[in-house]
């Protein structure tokens, strides 16, 4: 980690800026952000559509790089690595949960929560899967297929899968924008939970105000540049 950060830090972004190129000429869609975030905590990205906030996701999990600047998760420069180096870093470290769940249709909801781990090389996939099914509430659910589940059943499913290889950070794109307010609930209690049980850090795109402020900490965009930087209220 850089000698700037925090040895505490497990993610953080210094001077990281991000440009495109566009028909009126370039645009920049992130411009000089920085922060670092310790493990553990829970961290709300926040702001108007446009301001950056799923481009910023993506460079945080190494799924794209920035123009300038670097980006540091769980230890390692990922700006220093190829994409398969970030493959590797993001296999180790990361676990998505997406708005649309992102689920392989043609796998069971074992299968899929079982896929990370094989991959993974886990010596015991299916036991330690069913294991993650039966803490999201869905022992009964393990052989049915995605279309065969609802949508508060898939996100679980999903969940399940992105906790399952412990990762050091979980990464959720608005992961109940495609739910009812009833089932949305139940999913973020969820992922709270899992986040306190297991450590994990948990950094979540949202446009929700009242979710964005039962995290530990909100950073907000405004057109591309970190406006906010708040600890939520003790």
């Amino acid at each position: 980690m850089s000698k700037n950060f925090s040895k505490n830090a497990v993610l953080a972004a210094r001077n990281v800026c991000k440009q495109v190129s566009s028909p009126e000429g370039t645009l920049t869609i992130l411009s000089d952000v920085s922060f670092a975030i310790e493990k553990g905590d829970s961290v709300a990205v926040v702001g108007a559509s446009g301001a950056g906030k799923s481009t910023l996701l993506a460079l945080l999990a190494g799924l794209d790089l920035p123009t300038s600047g670097e980006i540091w998760l769980d230890g390692t420069n990922l700006t220093k690595l190829d994409e398969d180096g970030r493959a590797a870093v993001r296999a180790r470290s990361v676990g998505f949960v997406f708005q649309f769940f992102h689920l392989v249709p043609s796998l069971n909801a074992l299968e899929n929560v079982m896929l990370p781990l094989e991959l993974g090389g886990h010596s015991e996939p299916r036991r330690a899967a069913r294991e993650l099914m039966d803490k999201v509430g869905l022992s009964g659910r393990w052989s049915h297929y995605p279309s065969q589940l609802s949508g508060g059943e898939k996100q679980r499913v999903a969940i399940a899968r992105a906790f399952a290889t412990k990762p050091a950070v979980l990464f959720a794109d608005e992961p109940t924008g495609n739910l009812d307010s009833r089932t949305g609930e139940n999913i973020i209690e969820l992922m709270f939970e899992l986040n306190h049980n297991s450590s994990t850090t948990l950094v979540l795109v949202t446009h929700d105000n009242a979710l964005a402020g039962r995290c530990d900490r909100i950073l907000g965009l405004d057109a591309g540049r970190l406006v906010t930087d708040e600890r939520a209220a003790a």
